[in-house]
């Protein structure tokens, strides 16, 4: 062997990383919205309540390794094995404790669709499923990662609900009143960065959605990150003399036909945000229940319009989407135009 090539695999100095290299678990330090979700947790084992919590090697991705410092004995870390970890999950469920897991959305309601649907759904096991990362907000990940089927997935599932809160106290308060529930849930959530739509922890209740306001030229009804964003693309459209309301419609499934059905009444209009396949999503959801109650006006649904979505970070993705507030109030005014 010459001298170069025994140079070549010599022990090299320790790596010193750059500042300006990314540091995953640094970068994730700085997403507030991350801890939301061990709190709720942390608060639940302390009232009494026999929590467990898992991964699937992504407790600095949603949040759990505040969850696992505080309570290791009751953290789990799955490794890269999505579907087992959720099979265990309806075993433990079995046992008598309540396990709260959580993986990439993309992984959790379409890889393991299978384990979801006949170990836990099909079994009524209170399992509580955390898909995060939802929608196109893993960016460069590409395609792959990107969960833009879930919610039709999820929802097609007997007796399992499907729940999309708008930020990171809707979540902590969905979390905790999950506790009360006893069927399986499918939580829908974002990526830690979402802007805060609720300052304290909102009231949450299954099946019951959140009125911001009505209005008599559009009703917009969004979920997740989206709603944000369409409470901004109102404020925009009111300034344009149009009345326009909000709902936020977290509860997916089940799903507050009350609160659609008095949006119905009050516009000839109404448009549904998501970060989604327009497709068995949010907007099918709604569209079902208008129809069977004879809405005469029209529907415009808005969101992923049935395509793979695009490579790019989050940001870019959502205004080349039109799901930032500058193209939700440009949809609805080419809604509003038509005839």
């Amino acid at each position: 062997m010459s001298s170069q090539s025994t140079s070549q695999l010599s022990p090299q100095q320790p790596h010193q990383l750059s500042p300006q290299s990314w540091q995953y678990r640094e970068l994730n330090a700085k997403n507030p919205g991350l801890d939301y979700l061990s709190d709720a947790l942390i608060e639940l084992v302390e009232q009494g309540y026999p929590v467990v919590a898992g991964s699937a090697d992504l407790q600095y991705s949603n949040g759990l390794n505040r969850f696992s410092a505080a309570y290791p004995e009751r953290y789990i870390a799955f490794g890269i094995s999505e579907q087992n970890m959720v099979s265990a999950a309806a075993g433990m469920a079995t046992s008598g404790v309540m396990p709260f897991v959580a993986t990439f959305a993309s992984f959790l309601g379409l890889l393991c669709c299978e384990q979801i649907r006949m170990d836990i759904a099909y079994s009524a096991l209170p399992v509580r499923l955390i898909g995060h990362h939802t929608g196109i907000s893993l960016g460069f990940y590409g395609t792959s990662h990107h969960a833009t089927e879930d919610i039709g997935t999820m929802r097609s599932i007997a007796d399992l609900a499907v729940i999309s809160p708008a930020d990171g106290n809707e979540l902590k308060a969905a979390i905790k009143a999950s506790a009360h529930y006893d069927k399986p849930i499918y939580f829908r959530i974002g990526r830690g960065r979402d802007p805060v739509v609720y300052e304290s922890e909102p009231e949450f209740e299954f099946g019951k959605a959140k009125i911001h306001q009505l209005g008599s030229d559009l009703n917009i009804i969004a979920c997740g990150m989206t709603v944000y964003e369409s409470l901004a693309a109102a404020k925009l459209l009111q300034q344009q003399g149009l009345s326009v309301g909000v709902i936020n419609m977290a509860s997916i499934k089940p799903i507050d036909a009350e609160a659609i059905l008095q949006a119905a009444a009050a516009s000839s209009r109404m448009m549904t945000v998501e970060e989604h396949n327009v497709l068995g999503g949010l907007g099918a959801a709604v569209a079902e229940v208008i129809s069977e109650h004879g809405y005469a006006g029209k529907l415009k649904r808005h969101g992923i319009y049935d395509e793979y979505s695009l490579i790019a970070p989050p940001t870019h993705l959502y205004h080349h989407y039109r799901l930032d507030s500058e193209g939700i109030k440009d949809v609805a005014l080419e809604f509003l135009n038509q005839s």
